[in-house]
């Protein structure tokens, strides 16, 4: 049986000047590493023949399916505040669109497939390590309950690509809701094309806000929702200890998804200013820049939606900044909500923000595990294992008796508390030790257990999982990963 991907391409029919047409490149021996078959069955596809040898070669680009029109989208973008007027897809390649099983329709994408009119002299291709990184990070944030872009499988093509040395090559095939950002709207607007920025407007209320569609002013009801999106969703990055590590405006999705997982971490001791990408010497996307740089981005996309606002320029900059303004509260309910929740708090009442504030000014200062310090907070034992993450446990102990105070204020048990708290704070989290060691076993030994079993264990965030109970071990100081590196 042949391999059928239901296809409808909408991005495709668009302006050619939204795109570039291009095949990916065929690769030498592609092997299949790693099926999301979950995620194969909500998208309609069997999995059982996207494993085959015939699967593989459409999830290494070396077949392109029936059905299939595929396209290197263009974007712009603001790289670490630098505006450049052309990017889009170096590496990627959009074979289409489908329908999922719940009515969704989804973008099927291969990353590291080639190269295109938009690769700026590089090979198109990517690397074995960068690979399993996205695989295992997006499919870490699904679990969590965080919108991100999926990774339906990744697949080990039988060549090398040259970093600072050879390396096995492979690709990702990635799933999102679409792939329009931010900085696709830029792209449009640095040419002055209004009436392409319109026809993208269109598009994505069309397909990411269709609510919209008889709004009474569109494409300010498009800002607003996509402010909305981007508030909650940098609010859910926070609450995990989640850092992008390269949020540009050219990876920041519209459909209010995270994307492009590169120098991606997550942190381990509570650090506010903390920054693992290489690339970011300035700490410009460190932990707490994240909700401004958020804002930064979306007044990126306000500038490009002026001309639809208003002819009245004054007139639409000043609606534009009044729809922004909406972002600080909408991050803050979020985030605040989302705390309140992390330690077990089911009514607002004064003073909560001000003791969460002083729980997280003595974990910066003890530098206390993030994810255990909440997750050890709810155990059934009590406070113990929550206070043993401090330097100095004492200062746990002075906050406790407050919380504990606090607590008691509110009719629910220890045990509903625990059970509540349990549902937010995970156990496990991909821990950056964790993800070099897997990435080091593929690359040195071509040996793949430790990422199915690391994949594994992520799957189940909020589980205790008794026997993988030392994947939610924090590094040893031997151990530390202090810097992530871009995908590219």
């Amino acid at each position: 049986m042949t391999v059928h991907f239901p296809f409808q391409n909408s991005y495709s029919a668009l302006p050619d000047n939204f795109f570039a047409r291009v095949a990916p490149t065929p690769v030498a021996a592609p092997r299949l590493i790693k099926l999301n078959r979950p995620l194969a069955v909500e998208l309609g596809l069997d999995p059982d023949l996207l494993e085959t040898p015939e699967g593989a070669e459409i999830l290494a680009g070396k077949t392109v399916p029936a059905g299939a029109d595929p396209i290197a989208m263009a974007y712009a973008g603001h790289q670490f505040g630098n505006f450049v007027p052309q990017l889009g897809d170096g590496r990627a390649i959009l074979l289409g669109e489908v329908i999922d099983r719940g009515g969704l329709r989804r973008d099927i994408q291969l990353k590291g497939s080639g190269p295109t009119p938009f690769s700026r002299r590089g090979d198109g291709r990517a690397a074995l390590g960068p690979v399993l990184r996205e695989y295992i990070v997006s499919e870490a944030m699904y679990a969590l309950g965080i919108p991100t872009t999926r990774s339906l499988a990744a697949v080990i093509t039988g060549e090398h690509v040259l970093r600072e040395t050879a390396l096995p090559g492979a690709v990702l095939t990635r799933v999102a809701s679409s792939h329009i950002r931010v900085g696709t709207f830029q792209f449009f607007a640095a040419r002055r094309d209004t009436e392409a920025v319109r026809r993208l407007a269109d598009h994505v209320i069309f397909r990411h806000y269709p609510d919209l569609l008889h709004a009474e002013r569109p494409y300010h009801a498009l800002l607003a929702g996509v402010v909305g999106r981007q508030a909650e969703l940098i609010a859910r990055w926070l609450l995990v200890g989640f850092i992008h590590g390269v949020m540009n405006t050219d990876n920041s999705s519209v459909s209010g998804e995270t994307i492009d997982y590169g120098p991606c971490a997550f942190m381990d001791s509570y650090n506010p200013a903390q920054v693992f990408s290489s690339i970011d010497e300035m700490g410009r996307y460190a932990y707490a820049n994240q909700p401004r740089i958020a804002l930064w981005n979306l007044t990126r996309l306000a500038e490009c939606l002026l001309p639809l606002f208003s002819d009245d320029q004054e007139k639409a900059v000043a609606e534009a900044q009044d729809i922004l303004g909406a972002f600080g509260e909408t991050f803050s309910t979020a985030y605040q909500t989302g705390l309140r929740k992390k330690i077990g708090l089911f009514r607002e009442r004064n003073g909560d923000d001000a003791l969460i504030q002083d729980l997280l000014d003595a974990m910066a200062k003890n530098q206390a595990d993030f994810t255990l310090t909440f997750r050890k907070l709810g155990d059934a034992a009590g406070t113990a294992d929550a206070r043993a993450q401090f330097m100095d446990p004492t200062a746990f102990d002075e906050w406790a008796k407050r919380w504990h105070a606090r607590t008691a204020l509110e009719p629910q048990t220890a045990t509903e508390r625990q059970a509540a708290m349990n549902a937010v704070n995970p156990m496990f989290i991909p821990r950056n030790h964790r993800v070099e060691a897997v990435i080091q076993a593929a690359v040195n030994d071509d040996n793949y257990a430790p990422f199915e079993e690391l994949v594994k264990v992520l799957a189940k965030p909020f589980d205790d999982q008794p026997d993988y109970a030392a994947y939610a071990d924090p590094p040893l100081p031997d151990q530390r990963v202090l810097q992530t590196f871009c995908g590219t």
